[in-house]
């Protein structure tokens, strides 16, 4: 917690304190609705956070919203509950904008993978599972890390439980690297504008691995993805599998084996400021944002997860959050944690470290005929063609892709064989488990490329 959110909170909450960090004297309570007072913190909140506005009118805007949003924490504060709201990174932006911003990237969880179900943790009765575990303890949980106004969350969850099982298997902790997803992970996930966990373990796999973050750094940006540092395997994984879907005890089962990738609903208000203690409001189940399960325990009566975030440590308790455990009136779990959770199989050991990889040279575009082109890494597919000639080209944004005969979809090359009456791509013709087709978007002329 910050200086200046450890006496926002002193003062929110008119707590006694150590008065020779600052002297915050000046908010108390009976002037707490006064301009001058907020404006005051408003400027100390402005200078922790290195804020800064083009021009007095977004400033006195900014000012605005900072000012509901600290009557609105101070107001939920004041209640007994077992939780507390601060004056975060996010206090100068409204609910609206903090939902475009963060979570605008949507976890379409309907496009998962097809996979049978596993039994690896369900749970069965009188099993006898550890009353608590805490895999940051256990040295199996990296520093909380910062995906920015990126909806990449879904890289952060994945990289989380993979670095989490790489290290209970290996006894290695190893960074790895969330921007080699973004970068690369482009088959069905979409970098900055969201994804799913289960598809990022899939590329992993047929990737042969994952490079380092030290590698292969994170910039909060889409980005070309750099194939020598796509090749540069430092972590494996050997496969992936779902968690019981709305089976908290299974949860917690996985939960005490490894650090597990889950989805939850984060686009209420007090998440937003959540600050510290148990969450227990009421969220909904429209999952919007991917995170990392960590751990569980109680505390003064209630149960809770320990979830790793992916806002930084100015959010919540140094980046985490406790939710509320074992909901009677919903087996979805707070905020939908038990509807979407999966986790990494990792058997064996990682291949050599490869070292720092060079950067890559800049690829040429995929050339469709002598007047169109396809951006790097994609494959040209003809949309309309007569008497044996192309007339218009499409891009499927994968190598090596396999055209449709629709003329519009198209498949990856591990799924090879179009079902066109499903509109899944399947590995061969009896297999009954198979992903989402892709659409192709038009070729452009190679003048329109190079001005592009």
């Amino acid at each position: 917690m910050g200086i200046l959110l450890f006496f926002a909170l002193l003062a929110l909450s008119a707590m006694a304190g150590s008065a020779s960090r600052a002297d915050f004297s000046i908010i108390s309570s009976k002037d707490l609705r006064e301009d001058d007072a907020i404006m005051e913190l408003y400027e100390l909140w402005l200078a922790e956070h290195k804020r800064a506005y083009n021009g007095l009118d977004e400033k006195q805007k900014r000012f605005s919203v900072f000012k509901d949003n600290f009557l609105y924490i101070h107001e939920h504060n004041q209640g007994n509950r077992s939780y507390k709201l601060g004056l975060n990174q996010f206090a100068d932006l409204s609910h609206e904008e903090f939902k475009a911003t963060y979570l605008g990237a949507k976890l379409d969880t309907k496009k998962r993978l097809s996979r049978p179900p596993s039994r690896r943790y369900q749970y069965s009765d009188g099993e006898d599972l550890p009353e608590s575990i805490d895999w940051r303890e256990k040295g199996a949980v990296t520093s909380v890390k910062d995906q920015g106004s990126c909806g990449s969350c879904w890289a952060f969850s994945t990289v989380a439980a993979v670095e989490g099982i790489n290290q209970i298997v290996t006894g290695d902790l190893i960074s790895l690297s969330e921007q080699e997803l973004v970068d690369c992970d482009t088959s069905y996930n979409q970098g900055c504008n969201g994804g799913l966990m289960d598809y990022a373990f899939e590329f992993i796999i047929n990737n042969g691995g994952l490079d380092s973050e030290e590698d292969y750094p994170y910039t909060a940006y889409d980005g070309s993805c750099d194939s020598y540092r796509k090749n540069a395997h430092v972590v494996t994984i050997d496969d992936y599998e779902d968690v019981p879907e709305n089976d908290e005890k299974s949860l917690k089962k996985a939960a005490a084996n490894q650090p597990i990738s889950v989805a939850i609903e984060a686009s209420g208000r007090e998440f937003q400021f959540y600050d510290s203690g148990v969450f227990t409001s009421t969220c909904g189940t429209q999952l919007d944002h991917g995170v990392t399960l960590v751990g569980y325990g109680s505390e003064s009566g209630t149960d809770y997860w320990t979830v790793k975030n992916s806002w930084g440590k100015s959010w919540g308790e140094e980046g985490f959050i406790r939710l509320q455990r074992n909901i009677e009136v919903a087996s979805t779990g707070m905020c939908g944690i038990a509807m979407e959770a999966s986790y990494p199989v990792k058997k064996g050991a990682n291949p050599p470290n490869p070292g720092p990889s060079p950067p890559s040279p800049i690829k040429p575009p995929t050339v469709c005929d002598n007047y169109y082109s396809c951006p790097e890494s994609n494959t040209c597919c003809c949309m309309y063609d007569f008497g044996g000639y192309c007339y218009a080209w499409g891009c499927c944004p994968l190598d090596s892709a396999t055209c449709c005969d629709d003329h519009y979809s198209c498949c990856p090359n591990e799924y090879p064989v179009c079902d066109l009456d499903g509109g899944t791509c399947l590995k061969s013709s009896k297999d009954p488990f198979g992903v989402k087709m892709l659409k192709r978007t038009p070729a452009k002329p190679y003048w329109a490329a190079a001005a592009a």
